[in-house]
């Protein structure tokens, strides 16, 4: 079948709109009618070739839709359910078995390879597609049930489609892989809308400090909004001596979202004995980061975070009832744009003019 499709085929080029042609699912594989899908800071780092992803490729991995075919083996999902996609695994490695599939021994080529795992396309021309197993900038996607999560039709799929990786990375940082117990204190470092949605997070754990680190006096308001107790401006002091004016002995974990090497050790330093910090942001391949080792004798933990730790069958599920509960109102950091509006989408990420675009395809 032919669909739509906003393709990239240089580094740091133009989307270019084009219809290809698509193949049927296969037996374990779902069709998707793509009604909306985020933009991640993800799809940017692979337009600007820092991760080395093969080109011309269909990116989008944030898709929200309606199923039109689903193959002979797939068992859960039937058409016109509503789905949100998200990250692939492969199911079978002793990570996805331990019910570790966000750290699939597999995922990076699943996500980054622009194919199946065995190599073959669904998407015809010479396109790569397959991007973190949907490539969703396009009017349907091929995708494995793994891929899949079913949800009510309650609920606008426009909003749902940010769930399944920026937001799930942010919230469930704090409630999955920190599992910060009521009481604590939190510093997140970046107020993207992976940096908001682990300050909700935070409140919904019952953290009483909760500070938010960003330069964009507008996020920083956002942030105060949805729970940030405290707000640090990094362009109007110093972070370091403001998060230890607040906390004498250190914050007890840090969500570190910026990809900056001085941010992290930054992170290091103001955390308490015997404190974590979670990194979550991607920085460019090969990028290093100098941290004093004595820091980490004392009991502190520095790791890294991939979706959050989350299983999406589980956890989407329960922020969609955070949600409805008012708890997690994620739909103040989207804003709309239209499939033909995504140059305009990604130029107003990159400014800061918005959080978390979404597309509408259909």
């Amino acid at each position: 079948m032919k669909i739509k499709a906003a393709i990239i085929t240089e580094k740091s080029g133009p989307f270019i709109f084009r219809e290809v042609e698509i193949d049927e699912p296969r037996d374990d594989e779902v069709l998707v009618k793509v009604v909306a899908t985020g933009i991640c800071q993800t799809d940017a780092h692979i337009r600007e070739q820092s991760y080395q992803t093969p080109l011309p490729i269909i990116l989008g991995h944030e898709g929200a839709g309606i199923v039109v075919k689903v193959g002979r083996q797939v068992k859960n999902i039937v058409p016109g359910d509503h789905v949100v996609m998200s990250y692939p695994y492969c199911g079978h490695c002793s990570q996805c078995l331990s019910g570790h599939e966000s750290y699939c021994l597999h995922g990076f080529e699943l996500s980054f390879g622009g194919h199946r795992l065995d190599g073959s396309n669904a998407i015809h021309d010479g396109i790569h597609g397959h991007f973190f197993g949907q490539s969703s900038f396009a009017s349907c996607a091929v995708t494995n049930e793994r891929n899949l999560v079913k949800v009510s039709q309650d609920i606008p799929l426009e909003l749902l489609g940010p769930l399944g990786c920026g937001i799930q990375t942010g919230a469930g940082t704090v409630l999955n892989a920190l599992k910060i117990p009521a009481g604590s204190s939190i510093a997140i470092f970046g107020t993207g809308s992976v940096g908001l949605a682990a300050i909700m997070a935070a409140k919904i754990a019952g953290a009483t400090k909760i500070i938010a680190v960003d330069i964009s006096k507008e996020r920083l308001d956002l942030a105060a909004e949805l729970g940030a107790t405290h707000i640090i401006n990094g362009r109007q002091e110093d972070t370091r001596q403001r998060i230890m004016a607040l906390l004498p002995h250190g914050v007890d974990y840090v969500v570190e979202v910026t990809a900056q090497p001085q941010m992290l050790s930054l992170a290091v330093d103001v955390l308490a004995m015997p404190g974590q910090v979670a990194l979550v942001g991607g920085p460019p391949e090969g990028t290093q980061v100098s941290i004093d080792m004595n820091r980490l004798l004392n009991g502190r933990i520095v790791r890294g975070v991939i979706q959050g730790d989350s299983v999406p069958q589980i956890f989407l599920p329960q922020l969609i009832e955070f949600y409805q509960a008012g708890q997690f109102p994620f739909d103040r950091l989207i804003s709309f744009y239209s499939f033909d509006e995504i140059e305009e989408a990604f130029s107003d990420i990159r400014s800061g003019k918005t959080i978390k675009p979404v597309l509408m395809i259909d």
